[in-house]
């Protein structure tokens, strides 16, 4: 079979998996992730002593240690203690943890960047901490944060390509069956790698339009 012959046919192959495996686990983690950093972000900014010493931990924790490491833990290294995850929830539980760590750190800077003055507003016409956090602070701070949280998304669907090291079929995994056939290593690799930019290329295009849209919102006030 020529050069030609194996990226033809070997496309779909690899493509497919990124629509079933790699997109999916990525908008999942990355959802969840968000949620966990939303919710690290504000217990650190009130202060709420025993979990922000919680929170300082776990971002300490999935900051400090590889991506690959916290895979192997939760998939591989469970079971000793007698939790057995199944590969997939497996990777979304790392990948999510893992995102949430950065993505708090982000976001309560973005929190923070929101002048003061708003949050007394909020206050002096009768809403809670919690509501003014939640209908105020919280939608101008992922506004701000809106081209960091792009970066970590972008960034954790080339990640999700460890996944394939916890026995899950999507885009590499699949690969590598298909190198060890064929024995062009090269050819494919680069085809997978150019996948993956053709996902990551059009989020970047997203991400410009997203970041138009929100700067055309904010002349038209």
């Amino acid at each position: 079979m020529s050069i030609i012959e194996i990226i033809i046919s070997s496309f779909p192959k690899l493509l497919i998996p990124g629509l079933l495996y790699t997109i999916p686990l990525t908008i999942a983690s990355f959802i969840i992730g968000l949620a966990i950093a939303i919710i690290v972000a504000i217990v650190q900014i009130y202060n709420i002593k025993f979990f922000k010493t919680l929170c300082r931990l776990y971002v300490w924790i999935f900051r400090g240690t590889p991506l690959m490491v916290q895979l192997f833990i939760i998939f591989y290294g469970l079971p000793n203690v007698g939790i057995l995850i199944d590969a997939v929830p497996a990777a979304i539980i790392a990948f999510s943890l893992n995102v949430g760590a950065y993505a708090s750190e982000t976001l309560r800077g973005s929190i923070l960047s929101v002048p003061v003055g708003q949050v007394e507003a909020c206050l002096s016409v009768g809403m809670t901490n919690l509501q003014s956090m939640y209908h105020v602070i919280i939608p101008q701070a992922i506004k701000i944060s809106v081209p960091a949280l792009f970066n970590t998304f972008i960034s954790l669907i080339k990640d999700t390509s460890l996944a394939a090291n916890i026995t899950i079929t999507e885009m590499f995994m699949v690969t590598q069956r298909i190198v060890a056939v064929t024995y062009e290593p090269l050819v494919l690799y680069i085809e997978v790698a150019f996948i993956y930019l053709i996902f990551c290329t059009a989020l970047t295009w997203l991400q410009h339009y997203v970041e138009k849209k929100m700067s055309f919102n904010k002349e038209a006030l």
